[in-house]
């Protein structure tokens, strides 16, 4: 389905929810029928991205901002040529990123935000080191000149990163400051939450992540190199939130590059060069099976009943 009218919310906020669970249930009621994606809700905040007709999604951010706590939620908008989800998901979780340490309360003990136009002039410092607080693969993708890539396989490992191998960075005679960043904000946030209880001062993250950077900053006087990974059937973006140029691989759910696609180990819909030796002929023949059923359904318009388990 293309829809021009499809606007994408991407959105947190740390802050106090005495019951999740009554604002999963509030959440679920202000997105209705018409907005689908995914929310998390916990102790510290909410976290997620939605998406459907400008007017619905307005009537969730307005109902989540309205609420204690949550005026100054964090919300990225975009639009998208069709709908990014398959379906709605508002979920109750220990955390809403997932770190392993939900004790740290970044909502009292985060570091210190950096405005996307000043971004440039804090990294550029050779006092500061500048730290990727993503996975490995969201790095292939596109990073900062520069930056240090922890290529952990998810957020919970920063943690161990950062004690073995990460602080030896700061060993300094004269510490330096630390700049880290995410797609959206939320994953440097709560790192420099945690850098702080490690002992660490003067650190600093890019508000709005690289979203709002992309979306602010001039292409001309970018220091942003590639494409952005964002975890929606966009794939990536790039300067001023333009679809980007990666596909998701249907085998292992890794974005691939135009490059990538070339590979003769890429084949649409089944696997790529990451994981085409680990794919079974049987699951490639389901595969293949599934692709098949998603173009008929596409070309008919209508939506393949498989689809909604693509982002599990």
């Amino acid at each position: 389905m293309t829809d021009p009218d499809i606007r994408v919310a991407a959105l947190y906020r740390f802050a106090a929810v005495a019951d999740p669970s009554r604002l999963r249930d509030d959440l679920e009621r202000l997105c209705g029928d018409e907005v689908r994606g995914t929310l998390l809700v916990a102790h510290e905040g909410v976290n997620g991205t939605i998406a459907g007709p400008g007017a619905a999604v307005a009537r969730v951010i307005d109902g989540l901002t309205a609420l204690p706590g949550f005026t100054e939620t964090d919300v990225k908008y975009s639009s998208a040529e069709r709908m990014p989800f398959h379906r709605l998901k508002v979920r109750v979780k220990p955390e809403i990123v997932t770190l392993g340490l939900p004790d740290l309360e970044p909502a009292l003990n985060a570091g210190t935000y950096v405005a996307p136009e000043d971004w440039n002039a804090l990294i550029a410092h050779p006092d500061t080191i500048v730290i990727d607080t993503r996975n490995d693969y969201e790095g292939e993708v596109g990073a900062f000149a520069g930056a240090v890539q922890p290529n952990t396989r998810s957020f919970r490992d920063f943690p161990e990163w950062f004690r073995t191998e990460g602080r030896a960075l700061l060993d300094r005679p004269n510490p330096p400051k630390v700049a880290m960043y995410c797609t959206g904000g939320i994953r440097c946030e709560k790192s420099t939450a945690f850098l702080k209880s490690e002992g660490v001062t003067d650190v600093f993250h890019l508000q709005g992540g690289i979203l709002r950077y992309l979306e602010t900053v001039p292409e001309a006087g970018s220091l942003w190199q590639g494409e952005c990974f964002v975890f929606d059937e966009r794939v990536a973006v790039g300067h001023g939130l333009a679809e980007g140029t990666h596909t998701l691989c249907r085998g292992c759910r890794m974005p691939v590059s135009p490059e990538g696609r070339t590979s003769p180990h890429y084949v649409e819909g089944v696997c790529c060069e990451r994981c085409y030796d680990t794919r079974t002929e049987e699951q490639r023949q389901a595969a293949l099976e599934r692709d098949r059923q998603v173009r008929i359904a596409g070309r008919l318009g209508i939506a393949h009943i498989g689809a909604r388990q693509d982002r599990d």
